[in-house]
């Protein structure tokens, strides 16, 4: 049954679904028609998704527009989905962005060859087809409510990645295409193995939950809304042994997914290896699926362990942060710098999240949201350079700012984003997870704003040696600007990015409330602030 006339979370996830059923079903001959019937359907997508975040009252219940259905009876499995605000923030950021990477990758599975009579063509359709499946998985993932729903397509979602990874890579490689194919196969694969690695140890985990509720309960179940309700009625109690290792079962195929220090290490292959429209459903879509986890299972399911670990996580969540930022900082390759920034962000999120105050929280849910608006912007507009001089290194660029003003314009407020200056939407972000990691841990605070001069110096650094400079290579005297259809696409972006950045009151109302039932969750409350006395003047 659900509790809304329409189930309109489940249409949000099978109209892409079907539409990469759809657009893999198109003849070979009409590449051009599957494009576009992928892109409609990705708006249509938005429109639903955009419903969502409508229909959702900030006042209301915890979940809502939620559905539940019989599945397997059997195991306690049913179909069940609903939304907090944090979901319903994080299914509009994957809508909203897939059009771009759709149009952003338009040409990226044409032909292999353009001229003679060897021409090779890619599977066109096969490309727009599974990038919407990623859609139709990872909403589904973001509104589950059942554990073993969610487990199902957290772990589903690997296979289409994997064939995006490794079938429609990157061709811009300087070792040339058999090298480049090596690589690529090496991306996808460690991609995979980690990621499924860290999915058995999930499995494992969601087994030994069932085991407990089944002993516990009248029934076993995977119902986060009645383990949880379980929890707090004392009806369901966990050994404290049992709580830690189920927590760190989770926590692990999370944090792999996420990706943070020291199991982040398949990412920048990923990245690299993808084209830009692939490489930002990556860290912009897929690895969001890891840090929202860990807000509505970890903290949800296992409170007490999730405190336990605190202390730890956020010791690794300060690695990442300063280890992702130094890498950053030595990368001759443009992809693998965005990638280890986006390790640097997502120990960020992290950190907000483990935290645990209110304002943490929120920084790091809207940091999820603004860092994929940023680093789409950033990498997609990274992308179109690299497709104008085939290559991704730094060092094979210079002066671009003086063939393709707008180029280097978009590419200079992405990269901005990235640092989180302050008028663009992750500065808010950021500074909220700042503040409330000070609030109760002053050192990791202090420690973690490193990253932000680290930041400053990565992102300025690649803008220096990539736009400014003397135009001493033909490559780049003959550098076309941003076509229509670029500028289409990177345009709304940064324009969100600035109103996001100006005002974000939207998108706080929608999380807020939902931060508040994860901090009751944990039993925590904001630490008050420590003044001294004041003796009243004689």
């Amino acid at each position: 049954m659900s509790d809304y006339s329409f189930p309109l979370l489940t249409a949000t996830a099978v109209l892409p679904a079907l539409g990469a059923v759809a657009t893999a079903a198109v003849p070979a001959a009409r590449r051009t028609a599957a494009k576009w019937l992928a892109l409609v359907v990705s708006l249509g997508t938005l429109v639903l998704a955009g419903w969502v975040l409508a229909a959702f009252d900030t006042g209301g219940d915890r979940y809502q527009l939620t559905e539940s259905y019989a599945w397997i009876e059997d195991f306690g499995v049913r179909y069940e989905v609903g939304v907090d605000g944090i979901a319903a923030a994080l299914i509009a950021l994957t809508a909203l962005l897939i059009p771009f990477i759709i149009a952003a990758g338009w040409h990226d599975a044409d032909a292999l060859e353009e001229d003679g009579p060897n021409r090779r063509w890619r599977p066109t359709q096969g490309f727009f087809a599974l990038i919407l499946m990623v859609e139709a998985m990872v909403i589904v993932a973001f509104s589950a409510t059942d554990v073993f729903v969610f487990y199902v397509f957290f772990e589903a979602m690997l296979i289409p990645m994997y064939f995006l990874i490794g079938g429609f890579g990157d061709r811009a490689h300087a070792a040339g295409e058999a090298e480049g194919a090596k690589q690529r196969s090496y991306a996808a694969v460690k991609f995979l193995l980690y990621n499924l690695a860290g999915g058995l140890i999930m499995l494992a985990a969601v087994i030994g939950l069932y085991v407990v509720t089944a002993d516990q309960l009248p029934a076993g179940t995977f119902s986060l809304q009645q383990i949880a309700e379980a929890r707090a009625s004392g009806e369901l109690e966990m050994a404290t042994n049992t709580e830690r290792l189920l927590f760190l079962g989770f926590f692990l195929a999370f944090a792999v997914k996420a990706p943070l220090w020291p199991l982040h290490t398949w990412l920048p292959n990923a990245m690299a290896e993808s084209t830009a429209p692939v490489a930002v459903l990556i860290t912009a879509v897929v690895d969001k699926v890891g840090t929202f986890a860990m807000l509505r299972f970890c903290l949800g399911l296992f409170p007490e362990a999730s405190s336990w670990a605190t202390p730890v996580v956020i010791v690794l969540a300060l690695v990442s942060i300063v280890y992702g930022a130094l890498l950053a900082v030595g990368q001759r390759d443009i992809k693998r710098l965005v990638a280890y920034a986006s390790v640097s962000h997502f120990g960020f999120i992290i950190l907000g999240i483990f935290a645990m105050t209110s304002q943490g929280q929120s920084g790091a849910t809207l940091y999820m949201v603004f860092h994929g608006i940023s680093t789409a912007a950033l990498m997609l507009v990274a992308g179109f350079l690299i497709s104008r001089r085939g290559s991704r290194l730094i060092a094979d660029y210079g002066g671009v700012q003086k063939v393709a003003p707008v180029l280097a314009g978009t590419f200079l407020i992405g990269g901005l984003a990235t640092l989180s200056l302050p008028g663009l939407a992750p500065f808010v972000s950021e500074f909220l997870v700042l503040v409330g990691t000070f609030s109760r841990y002053p050192v990791a605070g202090i420690v973690a704003t490193a990253g932000i001069v680290l930041a400053a110096l990565y992102v300025l650094l690649l803008y220096q040696r990539t736009m400014t400079g003397p135009v001493d290579k033909p490559e780049i005297q003959r550098m076309p600007d941003l076509r229509p259809r670029e500028l289409a696409v990177v345009a709304p972006l940064i324009a969100l990015l600035i109103f996001l950045g100006v005002f974000p009151k939207p998108l706080t109302d929608i999380v807020n409330p939902a931060v508040e039932h994860t901090m009751s969750d944990v039993r925590e409350t904001d630490p008050e602030p420590e003044l001294p006395a004041v003796e009243a003047a004689e």
